[in-house]
């Protein structure tokens, strides 16, 4: 994962990286991490105590990358509510771990029903007509996102090291795809803010007819832990920049970058209430968001099995508006015509990507025939060279899964591979004295009956399977209740066009994975959800649209 044309050094402080920035615009195409990659037959590993040892690259051009802060101060740990910062109305807390090491971060307060009802309250109040915020001209609406992404650059360093600490995120990960492509969600959602219009409708007879484009209300939103700050962003600045208010629940497993961006929420000068930042459990703090009369919309992103439920609470309360960001068993589809070394690394960093924890992760990968065996041994070759470890220390590109009951997931299904007939050709077993390491792990010979290529596994685990014809591989590809997004793999134009109109997935890329960006749609097919994030096609989801009537005396055309 090079860098190219640029020789790289490990620096500390406040180091800059912004000439490496654009060149990292796929999600799963972080800068190197200036280690030299091994092949051989276990994977390579560091010490999660091993002594950070800043390494340099020579070379014209050189870049310099960041290191994380040593010890990162953890200053908010309480509700945010109305702009201002509350224990629990229970006195519980969560505790928060580093899934790397098992230690203790600290303990945040826990939300539950009486906490969301105190901040649905405060959302409705700064809703109201007449308040700040729906008085604010929608030009400082947008004003104020580019301020908040102005202070996320400022803290960066320490978003990320906050990001990796608690979700056992590769540090540089964080730092290059994480915190960039929020900074770039809240700058292109600052631009829409006063962009928002209806439109002139010649109807028939003497009236005139506009549209008008008007926020929901309050907003619920409740976000996973594999992309924290990430979500956090693609949740509130679409809903910001149309002018709602905001409920949001962070994974209790990963709060602390949402509640440092709370810190920074106010510091911008949002209005009290306009934003609330409310860690909880999903039984409880999710399940009230998701009941609540008093809420107009709300959006998750998570599994499938917890979408079915927020969808039902929704019927069976107010029937708020719903979109829905669900799981993925994503096919990437590998023709014999491709580049076969391109093709190779690109479903490898498809899947291995943040510890396989990605719902777009292309968890089953369809290879022609003519190339299986070689994709085959070029894949395992490339999962033996990773490197595990602490997620801080340079050198190293995968971390920890995020906690007990994930690992075991991806363990249990591990087995059943082995069980079923799968042929284990690398990994399969845990790693390292602490932390939730899991080796990563390849399987060829995979049937579609088997339960690792059916379930999301969402882990590191690839499954790679052989196809004999397009036909085939398209019907295969669909067979599945999922369609959040696909790969296809060709240098031929006729058979890359057939191939993705015929795939039942919101998005599909072709020769490249992963490739994302703020501007494009995301959002997927059948179970994998309902709705639209990024993009313009985003503001759908956060706006009504109400149509005006006047009768005139007389009409002019």
């Amino acid at each position: 994962m090079p860098v190219r044309g640029a020789g790289v050094h490990q620096a500390g402080g406040n180091s800059s990286a912004s000439s490496t920035e654009g060149k990292h615009a796929n999600m799963s195409s972080p800068p190197d991490n200036g280690h030299q990659q091994q092949s051989s037959n276990r994977c390579n590993h560091q010490s999660p105590n091993q002594n950070h040892r800043p390494q340099h690259v020579n070379g014209p051009g050189t870049q310099t990358l960041p290191i994380p802060i040593p010890d990162p101060p953890i200053q908010y740990t309480k509700l945010f509510i109305n702009n201002e910062w509350h224990e629990s109305c229970s006195g519980r807390k969560i505790p928060v771990y580093n899934p790397a090491t098992g230690e203790l971060l600290c303990e945040v307060e826990e939300a539950d029903t009486k906490d969301i009802d105190k901040a649905v309250s405060s959302a409705r109040a700064a809703f109201q007509m007449g308040s700040p915020w729906r008085s604010m001209d929608a030009s400082h609406r947008g004003d104020l996102l580019n301020r908040l992404a102005d202070l996320v650059e400022r803290d960066r360093l320490l978003l990320a090291t906050l990001e990796s600490l608690d979700s056992g995120k590769v540090f540089l990960m964080a730092y290059f795809v994480d915190l960039m492509a929020t900074i770039k969600t809240l700058r292109y959602y600052g631009g829409w803010a006063d962009k928002i219009h209806g439109k002139t409708i010649p109807v028939d007879g003497a009236y005139f007819t506009y549209t008008r484009h008007e926020p929901i209300g309050v907003c619920g939103q409740i976000i996973p832990w594999n992309f924290p700050l990430m979500m956090f962003a693609w949740k509130i600045a679409p809903a910001l920049c149309c002018g709602n208010t905001v409920v949001i629940k962070p994974a209790e497993q990963t709060p602390l970058s949402a509640l440092h961006m709370a810190a920074l929420i106010k510091e911008v000068g949002f209005p009290p209430g306009v934003v609330n930042v409310v860690p909880g459990y999903g039984q409880t703090a999710g399940c009230a968001i998701a009941h609540h009369m008093d809420i107009d919309k709300v959006a998750f992103t998570g599994s499938t099995a917890v979408g079915k439920l927020i969808q039902k609470a929704a019927g069976d309360s107010n029937l708020k508006r719903v979109t829905l960001e669900l799981g993925g068993k994503n096919p990437n589809i590998v023709f014999a015509d491709c580049d076969l070394e391109y093709a190779v690394e690109q479903a490898h960093s498809g899947l291995f990507f943040n510890q396989g924890q990605c719902c777009l992760a292309g968890s089953r990968v369809f290879v022609e025939e003519p190339i299986y065996k070689e994709f085959v041994r070029r894949s395992v070759e490339k999962a033996r060279s990773k490197v595990l470890g602490n997620p801080l220390l340079p050198g190293v590109d995968q971390g920890p899964q995020i906690d007990q009951k994930q690992f075991d997931k991806i363990m249990e299904l591990i087995e059943s591979g082995k069980k079923e007939g799968a042929m284990l050709e690398c990994g399969g077993s845990t790693w390292g004295q602490q932390g939730l390491f899991i080796q990563p792990t390849v399987f060829s010979n995979v049937t579609d009956d088997m339960r690792i290529a059916k379930e999301e596994i969402f882990g590191p685990v690839q499954q790679i399977m052989c196809f004999h014809s397009i036909s085939e591989v398209i019907q295969r590809a669909n067979a599945t209740h999922y369609g959040l997004a696909a790969g296809v793999f060709t240098n031929d134009i006729d058979k890359a066009l057939t191939v993705s109109s015929a795939l039942q997935a919101g998005m599909v890329w072709v020769n490249c994975y992963n490739a994302m960006s703020v501007q494009c749609p995301f959002g997927g097919f059948k179970m994998s959800g309902n709705g639209r994030e990024l993009g313009e096609y985003a503001l759908q989801e956060y706006t009504e649209v109400k149509a005006v009537t006047i009768k005139i005396s007389q009409k002019n055309s």
